[in-house]
C-alpha cells in the first residue's frame, strides 16, 4: 500500500508532538521530584539544628559524607546545602508559593529566593518564569530592570483591550512595558532617533533580553510598501508568544498624537502586505522618551490597530557628574527645532 506523502508528514509531526510532549513531561516530574528532595532536606536541617542545638560545621560534615555515599550526583555541595535550608526557611511560611517553587527549575529559585525579599515579588517572578519560560539570563535580567515594579505595578497605555480579542490582549498586556531601561547602552548625551537606532542594533542582545521573553529580532529600517511608495519601520519583532508581528518606533521627543496616527497607518501596511495568513495582528510599539498617559489614551481611542506607548530611560541611576550635563525637556525640543531649520 503506497503512503501518501501528506498524509505521512500529518503522522509523523503528530508522534514528534507526542514525543516532545512526553520528554517535557519528563523532565518536570524529575524537576518537581528534585525540588521536593531539596525542600525535605532544607527542612530536615532545620529541624536538627534547632532540637539539636548542631551549628554550621553540621552542613559541611553532611556535604562530604553525601558526596562519598553518592558520588555521581551532583547537588551536594556545601554551598548547595545551604541553598536548601534557605529554600525551606524561605518558603516554609508561605503555603501559596511552596507548589509553585516546585514548577521552576532549581537554579531559578536559588536567584529568586536570594535577590528578592519581598514575598509578592518572588511570586511575582517564581509565575513568570513558570509562564513564560524565562532562561536563567532572562529571570536575571528581569529582576536587575526591576520587572515586578514595571509589569506589576505602572500604568501602561494601550489600546490591546479595544483592538485585541480578550486572551491576545491580555497577553499583549504583559508582554508590554511601561518602561524600557536602555542603560546598557551609555549614553551620555544626546544623540538622534537614528543614531539611538544604531546603538541598540549594536546591543541587540541586550535589548531583546529587556525586551523580554518571545521577541524574535526580523530587522532594522524594515521596507513595506504600498503601490509604488516606500516606508521604513524602524525595529521589526515577531513575537512567538503572540504569533504576531511587532512594529516599534523610536522616538527621542515627547509622545504626540500624530506618533499614533503613523504607527496605526505602518500597521495596516504590515498585516496586509507581510502578515501571514495563520498570524495574529500586528501589534505597535512606540518607544519614546518621555509621555503623557491622558494624551496617549486620547490619541489611542481612535486607531483600530494595537497599539502600545512606552518611555525609555537611559540610566538606572544618574551619574553625579552628569546631572549637570543631560539635556532637559526643553533643551531636546530647542535642539530638534535648530536642526529643522
Amino acid at each position: 500500500m503506497e503512503i501518501q506523502n501528506n498524509a505521512y508528514q500529518n503522522f509523523l509531526t503528530e508522534i514528534k508532538d507526542n514525543i516532545r510532549n512526553a520528554q517535557t513531561r519528563a523532565g518536570q516530574y524529575i524537576n518537581r521530584a528534585m525540588i521536593e528532595l531539596y525542600w525535605h532536606i532544607g527542612k530536615t536541617i532545620t529541624e536538627r539544628q534547632e532540637n539539636e542545638g548542631w551549628g554550621k560545621s553540621v552542613v559541611e560534615q553532611l556535604s562530604q559524607d553525601l558526596k562519598v555515599e553518592f558520588p555521581n550526583i551532583l547537588g551536594f555541595s556545601t554551598q548547595n546545602l545551604w541553598f536548601m535550608r534557605q529554600f525551606y526557611v524561605t518558603y516554609c511560611a508561605l503555603p501559596i508559593l511552596q507548589q509553585a517553587v516546585r514548577e521552576i527549575p532549581w537554579s531559578h529559585n536559588i536567584i529568586i529566593m536570594t535577590k528578592i525579599k519581598n514575598a509578592q515579588e518572588q511570586q511575582f517572578y517564581v509565575e513568570a518564569t513558570t509562564k513564560y519560560g524565562w532562561s536563567r539570563a532572562i529571570l536575571h535580567n528581569q529582576i536587575k530592570a526591576n520587572a515586578y515594579k514595571t509589569l506589576k505595578i505602572e500604568h501602561k497605555t494601550h489600546n490591546f483591550h479595544q483592538t485585541l480579542i480578550t486572551n491576545l490582549a491580555e497577553q499583549a498586556h504583559e508582554a508590554l512595558k511601561s518602561e524600557y531601561n536602555l542603560d546598557f547602552l551609555g549614553l551620555t548625551s544626546l544623540v538622534k532617533e537614528r543614531e539611538l537606532e544604531s546603538q541598540l542594533l549594536q546591543h541587540i542582545k541586550d535589548f531583546m533580553l529587556e525586551m523580554g521573553y518571545g521577541f524574535a529580532f526580523l530587522g532594522s529600517q524594515y521596507k513595506i510598501k504600498l503601490g509604488e511608495n516606500e516606508y521604513f519601520i524602524d525595529l521589526l519583532f515577531y513575537h512567538r508568544g503572540l504569533q504576531c508581528l511587532v512594529a516599534l518606533e523610536l522616538k527621542i521627543t515627547k509622545f504626540i498624537p500624530e506618533y499614533a496616527g503613523k504607527m496605526n497607518f505602518y500597521l495596516e501596511i504590515l498585516d496586509d502586505t507581510v502578515r501571514m495568513p495563520h498570524e495574529n495582528p500586528s501589534i505597535g510599539i512606540i518607544l519614546c522618551g518621555e509621555k503623557d498617559d491622558l494624551e496617549v489614551e486620547y490619541a489611542l481611542r481612535s486607531q483600530k490597530k494595537p497599539i502600545g506607548v512606552a518611555e525609555y530611560k537611559l540610566y538606572e541611576q544618574l551619574p553625579e557628574e552628569l546631572s549637570n550635563q543631560l539635556p532637559s525637556a526643553k533643551d531636546i525640543k530647542k535642539y530638534l527645532k535648530s536642526k529643522k531649520k
